[in-house]
């Protein structure tokens, strides 16, 4: 399959609409909305590592709004259970049956807040669900369904109360950013509006979920040169060389990046990757 240039337009306007729409909600910020809408419908999971009040909420939240989907908040501390993030299996004694309770990881879009704050045994509870988009309870798979993504917040590791997440766990992220605070413009625009608390409560849908499937489906279509994929090949290789790394980008970490050049170009309006897709994307 090959992506036609009338569907990589669509691709390419919807795109532009969903980052204008999350914009109305976080200001000042569109290079990180267009990160995160491309980690969206690549598949992916985003990282943010920020202090608290850059607007982390307000970006998960505004993603679940634009696509019509659902959203989530799971505020991970020391005393957090495993249970209290993927769901718990109960005894019914009206029916005589146990019944899954799911828990907040059932969303389109799942804010982890500060999922460095809780035990690493918590923490991995979204392992799996983040690689598979199932949770396993009791022998038990239940879907979480499509689109499915983690917006994952964490302090940075010097901060007291913090445990440092696992390369097996930050493996499973698409991309790793921080919004940071915004500029002095946007700052007037967002204190002019202070009356206006919950930005996101007035924001619409502009495509379903399903469509989102859809723009990943095109997106697998566009074309990557082997050129392109020597050069991410490249990469790769130059990080587990570098004694500056301690450790290299996985071979998960290429096929991500390369899904992820698939997402940008497409946004751009072209059928095809070009490296500065890809450099763009490696900073």
């Amino acid at each position: 399959m090959t992506i036609t240039p009338e569907q990589t337009t669509w691709f390419a306007e919807t795109f532009d609409a969903l980052v204008a729409n999350v914009g109305r909600a976080l200001l000042g910020k569109e290079h990180v909305v267009r990160l995160a809408l491309t980690c969206m419908v690549a598949e992916g999971h985003l990282l943010l590592e920020d202090a608290p009040g850059t607007g982390k909420t307000s970006l998960a939240k505004a993603i679940a709004a634009t696509v019509q989907g659902t959203h989530s908040r799971i505020q991970f501390t020391p005393d957090l259970l495993p249970s209290d993030v993927t769901g718990v299996t109960i005894y019914d004694q009206s029916t005589g049956h146990f019944q899954f309770h799911p828990g907040p990881v059932f969303a389109s879009v799942v804010l982890a807040d500060e999922i460095n704050r809780a035990s690493p045994k918590t923490q991995s509870a979204l392992l799996e669900v983040m690689e598979e988009n199932r949770v396993t309870v009791d022998t038990v798979s239940h879907p979480v369904g499509r689109p499915f993504m983690v917006i994952a917040t964490q302090n940075p590791v010097e901060l007291a109360g913090t445990y440092r997440l696992p390369e097996a766990q930050l493996d499973r992220f698409l991309m790793k950013t921080s919004l940071g605070y915004p500029d002095r413009a946007s700052t007037l625009e967002i204190l002019s509006g202070a009356a206006d608390r919950d930005r996101t409560a007035k924001l619409t849908a502009r495509i379903t979920t399903g469509a989102v499937s859809e723009m990943s489906a095109l997106a697998d279509a566009v074309h990557t040169d082997r050129a392109v994929l020597d050069y991410v090949a490249a990469l790769v290789e130059a990080t587990r060389d570098d004694p500056r790394t301690a450790l290299g980008a996985s071979v998960r970490g290429a096929l991500a990046l390369v899904r992820c050049a698939k997402v940008w170009a497409a946004s751009q309006g072209r059928g095809y990757v070009i490296p500065d897709d890809v450099k763009l994307l490696a900073e």
